[in-house]
């Protein structure tokens, strides 16, 4: 019966979730490809896909991860730490019930109760006449009396609340008419602290010295901590405001390790916790994945694609001049440089100083030439412009009447370089452009490559299903 019973819920769960592909003998679900479609087809997406069209670059995808799986890049310490750092993020909120945080909560208000302890809180007014720690002898005396003065109009019925507002130096609470938080023992300094909680409500101190001056004190509230349900909303508040969900977690999985008699890791309950939490959770299960798959895949790419591509110059320099033609322009465009000199003799001498050099070199060259110590006698502007990108060039090689602004300090200007009629001379020129083009031609070889290495079938009654079920 038994037997029986868990081949029929196979069978239904396998109906309820069918294989849509196959990829190099491994099947993939049909809620895995509905997942990552869903996802990177969702509203305010800008080049949206159909499903069949999504079909071609989920394989592309699934068949780069495996190529990373069989290099061993799983394998990596760098990318396991990094992996089950993120797992792990995901996996420890999943571990704490409703029951572990009440448990907290509990903890934080119990500590909070025995910190407080017998004397419990307190909330008092005061005037304060400050006193510098630099403060002379005769500056101490003068606010010595004018504490006295407002203590004996106190006592002739002058009212706290409006004499704190007017003489306070105390500017946070004077505008309160001197009311401070409630507080424990502790969180004021001692001479401040002996005084009042020696208070009773209603009482006022006398005058009383503290490293910040003279106060006059007036008991306002002494009460104990209210009962735990009062602050439940607040302490569960400041459980979310101080991450306290990460040591309750694991807290929890250190118990799991000790019950495993030393035989797991923190680390391998945490990897066995994934793995429960995902069968019951396939929203869960999805993102674990992806992000495991994406760490391969970025690993992968960028070493194969991306870094590759971008390093290899003999291989731009070849691509490039295979491609010219695509990076033809449409105007002529300028490769020098607009610059700006205090003193006439300068203008040949920046000339002659790269005249000889590579392109790519001018700046190292000017910046030592003209500009090595504290004073800058040049200042450049160097690249490849284009109608419109800078005034000078506009105005001297493209002949367009341009208004050009003055650089304070540097008041003579020229241009010196090249105009390029039909196109880059060199891949260097549009180098981006030769960059991204070659990381382009080298993803499809390799995913041509791929896509012959290994094998793939798609069930397409089941790919009519996707978002229909």
């Amino acid at each position: 019966m038994l037997f029986a019973a868990l081949t029929m819920s196979a069978a239904a769960m396998a109906q309820a979730d069918p294989v849509i592909m196959t990829i190099n003998g491994t099947p993939v679900l049909r809620s895995e490809f509905e997942y990552s479609y869903n996802k990177n087809n969702s509203e305010g997406v800008i080049d949206k896909k159909s499903i069949e069209e999504y079909v071609d670059l989920f394989i592309n995808y699934k068949l780069k991860v495996i190529a990373a799986m069989d290099a061993k890049y799983d394998t990596l310490k760098s990318f396991k730490d990094e992996f089950a750092q993120y797992r792990d993020q995901q996996v420890k909120p999943m571990l704490i019930t409703d029951d572990d945080l009440e448990a907290e909560a509990h903890r934080v208000y119990d500590e909070t109760v025995k910190r407080i302890g017998s004397d419990g809180l307190i909330q008092t007014a005061h005037i304060l006449f400050r006193i510098n720690q630099q403060a002379s002898s005769v500056e101490q005396a003068a606010a010595k009396v004018r504490a006295d003065s407002a203590l004996a109009a106190l006592k002739n019925g002058a009212n706290f609340e409006e004499l704190a507002k007017k003489v306070s130096q105390d500017p946070g609470s004077a505008r309160q008419g001197g009311l401070l938080p409630f507080v424990q023992r502790g969180q004021l300094v001692k001479e401040y602290e002996d005084a009042a909680f020696a208070l009773q409500p209603g009482q006022m101190s006398g005058v009383v010295e503290s490293p910040f001056g003279y106060h006059i004190i007036l008991m306002k509230e002494r009460k104990m901590l209210e009962p735990f349900e009062f602050h439940r909303k607040a302490i569960l508040k400041f459980i979310e405001q101080q991450n306290l969900r990460d040591r309750i977690a694991d807290q929890k999985v250190e118990e799991l390790v000790k019950a495993s008699n030393g035989t797991k890791t923190h680390a391998q309950i945490l990897e066995e916790q994934a793995e429960e939490l995902s069968l019951m959770d396939n929203d869960l299960k999805n993102l674990i994945r992806e992000y495991h798959d994406g760490l391969l895949l970025y690993e992968i790419s960028n070493q194969l694609v991306w870094d590759k591509a971008a390093k290899d110059e003999k291989g731009l320099a070849q691509f490039f001049k295979k491609n010219k033609k695509r990076y033809a322009w449409d105007e002529p465009r300028f490769k020098g440089m607009a610059f700006h000199v205090k003193d006439a003799a300068d203008v040949e001498a920046v000339k002659n100083s790269v005249k000889k050099l590579p392109f790519d070199k001018w700046a190292e060259k000017l910046r030592t030439t003209f500009n090595s110590d504290s004073v800058l006698r040049i200042r450049v502007e160097k690249g490849i412009f284009k109608k419109g990108d800078n005034a000078l060039v506009d105005s001297i090689i493209f002949k367009k009447d341009t208004l050009t602004t003055k650089v304070k300090d540097y008041p003579i200007d020229d241009v010196y370089g090249k105009i390029l009629k039909k196109g880059p001379e060199d891949y260097t020129d549009v180098r981006g452009l030769v960059v991204a083009d070659y990381q382009e031609e080298l993803e499809k070889q390799w995913v041509a490559e791929l896509r012959k290495k290994y094998t793939f079938f798609v069930n397409e009654e089941v790919l009519k299903t996707v978002n229909k079920h």
